[in-house]
């Protein structure tokens, strides 16, 4: 079991750094809850890969950081979209 996870884990870590994607576009693309993703990155990825670990963990930090930007651009499309 933990081989599985330990797999999983890098695939997540690897998906998101190379496609500079979030934990919810990673939760979509492996059919996965974001709760798991995150739990995966954060718990057993350390454990496994500590260079990746590393890597996601930045990405992560960026993410946190232009959440509330990427929040506001969706707001703005939704109501761009009514007024059509």
């Amino acid at each position: 079991m933990t081989e599985g996870k330990d797999d999983r884990a890098r695939a997540l870590a690897l998906y998101m750094i190379e496609s500079g994607g979030t934990v919810r576009s990673a939760a979509a693309k492996f059919g996965i809850s974001k709760s798991t993703v995150h739990k995966e990155l954060v718990e057993t990825l350390p454990h496994c890969s500590p260079a990746l670990f590393r890597q996601v963990r930045e990405l992560m930090e960026r993410n946190k950081s232009e959440r509330h930007i990427r929040g506001g651009m969706a707001t703005r499309r939704k109501y761009l979209s009514r007024e059509e």
